[in-house]
This record gives C-alpha cells, sequence and structure tokens, in this order.
C-alpha cells in the first residue's frame, strides 16, 4: 500500500489502488485552527478539543449541535444574508399631524400678525395726535378761544414803533385795520361793523350807548377832540357770545387819553352806559398779570340783576388810540373768553 498525505498533513492508509476518499475540508476562521487528532499526543496537552472520528477514520470537526444557533460570522465578514422570501426591514411610516391643528396655529399666527399692525399703527397714529385729541389724555378746556396766528403788521419804512424815543405822539404808524384782533376760528363774522373800506362811521360805535343824550354827548366830545378814524371788527361764536371791537384813533396820546379819563370812564365805571349795561362795576377779577405794558386797562361787569344778556366791557388806551371792547351773551357773560379777547388786544396795541 502507498501512503497518501492530504493537504492537511494527515495520513490515513488506503488499499492499493483506490484513492482514499477525504472529507471535506471544514471552514475554520484563520484565527482558530482546528488541528487533526493525530497530531494531538495526548488530551493533556491538546490546545482544543477533537471532533468524533469520521467513518473512515479521520478526525473531523465537530458537528454542530441540533438547535444550536449559526456560527459567528468571520472578523471583516459581510452581513447575513436575509431569510428567503423576507423583505428588507421597513421603518414605520411617520406619525400625520392632524390638519386641523396646523389650520388653528395659521389662524392664530395671522390673527396675531394683523393685531401687530394693528396696534402699531395706533400708536403711531397717538404720537401723530396732539394731547387734547386723545381720549383720556385731552386737557379739560378752561373756555379760551381758539383764535388764528396774531402778528403785527409792518410799520412803513422809516416810522417808529408807538411807543420808542423818537415817537414823542406815541401814535401808532402802521394801518390801524389790521390792528384790530381777527375773529377766533368758528365765529361767525358780524356784516355791520365792516363799515365802508374798512373805516366805520361815528354814528356806528354811538350805537353802542343807551340813551340819546349819552350818544350826542360822547359824539361832541369825539368830534372836538379830533377823531381820526374807527377800525371796527365784530364776531359771535357757537355759545351765543357777541364780541365788538372799536379802535378810535387821535392825532396824539395827550389828546386819546384825555378823551379815555374824561369823555369814556371814571375810577369805578364808564361815564356813559353800553345799551343793556345800565348797572356795572369795576371787573376786580380780572388778572394782574394780563397787564400789558404801555396800555392802560379799565374793565367792567354788569350787576346782578341784569336783563336777557350780561355785558362786559372794557377801555383801552394805548399812545394814540383808545379801544373799546364789549361782550355779551345770554344769561351771563363768561370771565374767560373777555380775559383773553383784553389780553390779544392790548398786546396788539402795545
Amino acid at each position: 500500500m502507498s501512503e497518501l498525505t492530504d493537504s492537511a498533513g494527515t495520513g490515513t492508509t488506503a488499499p492499493a489502488g483506490e484513492r482514499a476518499e477525504l472529507p471535506p475540508r471544514p471552514e475554520v476562521p484563520p484565527t482558530a485552527a482546528v488541528p487533526d487528532a493525530s497530531d494531538v499526543p495526548d488530551a493533556s496537552s491538546a490546545s482544543a478539543p477533537a471532533g468524533p472520528d469520521t467513518p473512515d477514520g479521520t478526525t473531523g470537526p465537530e458537528a454542530p449541535t441540533p438547535g444550536a444557533g449559526p456560527e459567528a460570522p468571520a472578523p471583516g465578514a459581510g452581513p447575513e444574508a436575509p431569510a428567503p422570501g423576507a423583505g428588507p426591514e421597513v421603518p414605520p411610516a411617520p406619525v400625520r399631524k392632524d390638519r386641523r391643528v396646523l389650520r388653528a396655529v395659521l389662524r392664530w399666527t395671522v390673527a396675531t400678525v394683523v393685531f401687530a399692525a394693528a396696534g402699531t399703527s395706533a400708536a403711531y397714529g397717538i404720537t401723530r395726535m396732539d394731547r387734547t385729541d386723545v381720549p383720556g389724555l385731552a386737557t379739560e378746556t378752561d373756555g379760551r378761544w381758539d383764535y388764528p396766528t396774531i402778528s403785527l403788521p409792518p410799520l412803513p419804512s422809516g416810522s417808529p414803533r408807538p411807543f420808542a424815543e423818537s415817537n414823542r405822539g406815541s401814535a401808532h404808524y402802521a394801518d390801524l385795520r389790521r390792528l384790530v384782533l381777527p375773529a377766533p376760528n368758528g365765529a361767525h363774522a358780524d356784516p355791520a361793523l365792516r363799515g365802508s373800506d374798512g373805516w366805520l362811521a361815528t354814528k356806528t360805535f354811538l350805537a353802542e350807548y343807551a340813551t340819546r343824550d349819552d350818544r350826542e354827548t360822547l359824539g361832541q366830545q369825539l368830534t372836538d377832540h379830533g377823531l381820526r378814524h374807527i377800525a371796527a371788527r365784530g364776531w359771535t361764536t357757537p355759545d351765543g357770545t357777541r364780541t365788538r371791537i372799536y379802535l378810535l384813533q387821535f392825532g396824539t396820546a395827550a389828546v386819546a387819553d384825555e378823551v379815555d379819563s374824561q369823555g369814556l370812564t371814571s375810577y369805578d365805571a364808564p361815564v356813559h352806559a353800553i345799551r343793556g349795561a345800565e348797572q356795572t362795576k369795576t371787573d376786580d377779577a380780572f388778572p394782574a398779570h394780563a397787564t400789558v405794558d404801555d396800555v392802560t386797562r379799565n374793565t367792567f361787569v354788569e350787576t346782578k340783576p341784569y336783563g336777557a344778556e350780561q355785558v362786559r366791557e372794557a377801555y383801552l388806551s394805548a399812545g394814540d388810540t383808545i379801544a373799546v371792547i364789549v361782550q355779551s351773551r345770554k344769561g351771563a357773560a363768561k370771565a374767560v373768553p373777555f380775559q383773553q379777547t383784553v389780553a390779544l388786544q392790548s398786546q396788539l396795541l402795545g
């Protein structure tokens, strides 16, 4: 017999003329080679247990135990192939959000944007408004009227101001018609006081006084003192207050002062009674801080019991000009608009 050696180095004996049948070589990981039983001298020195003998006398690998799991793949080997008929693992489908929740979020987002824009617009609108136009912030009115912007008229070229040192007669060289206080906003102008070309006839002014004797006496005084002309303006405000302003201009301040102190006023009452105000007294409530330099002021108020209307009147002497201001109102003539009117007219003359 001849001896054949397998590739693993194990010797087996077979009859002559026959090829030895070798068992298939087991798949052994390269890191753990399984030696044949013939190469192991004894069990005590073996590095691994030997498997059962094969029918032909060779030592093969240990048979797998029924029911045992598959062998661990070798290092570097690919993943285990899926079982036949099994598809790839499919991840669970994401949970679909409720469309009603999305719509609610969208509606609230739009509402928030709209309210934010409205709030911004309101804040901007409020910042652009005057304090008196904002509810809750408006200061309660004290009864003053809303006059337009008031400015002094220009003087003729080279003319001095009324009370300058070079103007010894304290004359008003500006157009007297432009020195009359304008009507407040919303007032209705009195056409009867417009006069002819802005100059009022003396008889229209005298019609303010109550009796014929008063009108004749005062008219003669004005003529004797050289009255030059009269500028006037009148109006009625929505609350029913009627205002009349007359500017009487004379040649010099001395003449105007004499007419004022002798022909129009005394220390406690007007010399001639205004229509509807037979009984008057000095208006002691007129504020002292409303005094204007170089302007002499005398104010009077009708006393009770008065008739259907109450009358307030003021006489201003400023240089060569005298201002007569009359206000009347059904029930009672208010003090604040009267004081405001007198103060503004004083500033125009002073």
